[in-house]
């Protein structure tokens, strides 16, 4: 389950800013990165590669490794605390675990129920998980949206179907700035599989609201702190889930119009680019991760 680079792909690290510049950061061809996080002090992001956690310095242009103890295999599901000392993590194992930035032993999250546990949000308080559980991981079934305590105990459920359609397939749900709404994409508005759309539902599980209604398949809804922007990675019409490899797009909107782009960054991506909210501590900028291989372009 750990990602690696094709012969002659590289991996790049990118920051966009809400003006529409974007600049390269870091670029390798000996090791695949995934899901950028931004530090709330702003000096680093946090990404994870070859099943571990790793720290990319902003002003020294380093990469360093975060070595954790008792932790499986990591993928790229993993959420800042809202301390800016802690990261909660998800494991190749199904599991959700807390760490510290500096690094050290974990505390697993969640317990053996049965399901794969993907988490994607953690409530501005610091209290709550969302992720996706998938059952017995099996990826036939769709993802259901769950909530836990960010310390442990019983998990709940989150309804995002609709009476005309039922429960499809959601990802990726992270609470607003507020607290109040879950962000998430989901399977829900369409009785064609794959066709994720961008949603938003209140945590007690009211109030599903369909927020971009579009031709192309798209995924991860990222909102800056200050609630005004929102990034967002879109592939292809037809695509099914959120594979590798693509010719996306990252997207950035306003949260008071998501139908119309502000700015499009165009990449060769897709699994591993946006699946976390990558945005600086001052919501003016976000990392992304594009993987191009030698014969294709940026764009």
């Amino acid at each position: 389950m750990i990602r690696t680079l094709q012969s002659g792909q590289r991996c790049e690290v990118w920051i966009a800013s809400v003006s529409g510049e974007s600049a390269l950061l870091y670029t390798t061809d000996d090791l695949l990165l995934e899901a950028p996080n931004w530090t709330l002090e702003g000096s680093s992001l946090i990404l994870n590669g070859d099943g571990k956690l790793w720290r990319f310095d902003l002003d020294a242009g380093s990469l360093e490794p975060i070595s954790l103890t008792g932790v499986p295999d990591l993928n790229n599901d993993h959420v800042l605390a809202p301390d800016g000392q802690g990261i909660f993590v998800s494991a190749n194992d199904g599991h959700i675990y807390r760490a510290l930035l500096s690094g050290g032993p974990v505390t697993r999250i969640t317990d053996d129920d049965g399901s794969f546990h993907f988490l994607h949000g953690v409530s501005p308080d610091g209290k709550e998980l969302a992720y996706v559980g998938i059952e017995a991981g099996d990826f036939t079934q769709p993802g259901r949206l769950m909530t836990i305590a960010s310390d442990g105990g019983a998990s709940a459920s989150v309804d995002v179907g609709r009476f005309d359609v039922g429960p499809g397939h959601c990802d990726g749900p992270e609470y607003s700035p507020d607290g109040e709404w879950l962000y998430l994409n989901t399977e829900s508005f369409s009785t064609t599989q794959g066709h994720a759309q961008l949603a938003r539902v209140r945590v007690d599980g009211t109030g599903l609201e369909r927020l971009l209604e579009s031709e192309t398949v798209d995924w991860f809804p990222h909102l800056s702190p200050d609630g005004r922007y929102a990034s967002y990675i879109r592939f292809p019409s037809g695509t099914a889930g959120h594979p590798a490899d693509l010719r996306v797009a990252v997207v950035l909107v306003s949260t008071d119009d998501w139908a119309t782009p502000l700015h499009t960054w165009p990449l060769f991506g897709g699994q591993g680019s946006l699946n976390v909210n990558s945005w600086s501590p001052d919501s003016r900028r976000f990392a992304y991760v594009a993987y191009p291989l030698s014969d294709s372009t940026k764009d």
